[in-house]
């Protein structure tokens, strides 16, 4: 798969993660110049999570974003579509719980969860509105949720310079970190094709999800979206 697109086909995106997810996190670290592990800390003070509660970490590859909720003593499971992304993950990580799962059809009962996070995976469903609902459903009344992704730096100036490195210098960068660099320039597209901050809002909300606010880190490259599901009591 060479080129972004919204209409993406679930099996490719799943067989393109699964030929990079040896090398994926330093990858990650490389190509974010270390933000990724500001951004893992961010994501886990918005959950909040807490002794004996339940997390599902969406798209949660080989398990590093899912690790720091297990040290706070939360019940965590990671969840992702891409096999091969899971079976590096458990040979790292044998105590978290893998499950494969699609986001849009989650093999889980409604309103189990605690919290439901996913960190730079909602662009990659292949229908998101979908997928927020599915969050909503499996999570417990009063419970919340959490969106770490990628979006619109917020000074234009920055934009453009910003904009050019996706396209021209992490792709190259990729070349040399990554075993497959095209996934790379795949992931910059479809970084330059997801909406930004309020359009994202605006579908959480659509969604059902209720109190959707977010807060733009790393001057808005990504934005992290915080909601709740409404209290039936």
């Amino acid at each position: 798969m060479s080129r972004a697109s919204l209409e993406k086909r679930p099996r490719e995106v799943a067989a393109m993660f699964d030929e990079v997810a040896e090398r994926y996190d330093l990858a990650n670290d490389v190509l974010s110049f270390g933000q990724t592990r500001l951004w893992r800390r961010a994501v886990l003070r918005a959950v909040d999570p807490r002794p004996g509660q339940r997390v599902l970490d969406l798209a949660a590859g080989t398990g590093t974003s899912s690790q720091p909720f297990l040290l706070a003593g939360a019940q965590v499971v990671p969840c992702d579509f891409s096999l091969g992304m899971l079976r590096v993950g458990k040979r790292r990580q044998p105590l978290l719980q893998f499950t494969a799962g699609d986001a849009t059809r989650l093999p889980f009962a409604d309103g189990v969860f605690d919290a439901v996070t996913i960190s730079f995976g909602l662009r990659n469903v292949h229908d998101p509105d979908q997928a927020l609902r599915e969050m909503l459903r499996v999570t417990k009344p009063g419970g919340r949720l959490v969106v770490c992704e990628f979006s619109q730096p917020v000074w234009p100036p920055f934009r453009t310079v910003y904009s050019e490195y996706l396209m021209r210098a992490l792709p190259a960068i990729a070349r040399k970190v990554s075993s497959n660099s095209e996934a790379y320039v795949y992931l910059a597209e479809s970084i330059r094709a997801w909406p930004d901050q309020a359009e994202l809002a605006r579908r959480i909300q659509q969604a059902g999800w209720h109190r959707v606010a977010w807060r733009n880190l790393t001057g808005g490259i990504v934005a992290l979206h915080r909601g709740f599901r409404r209290d039936d009591h």
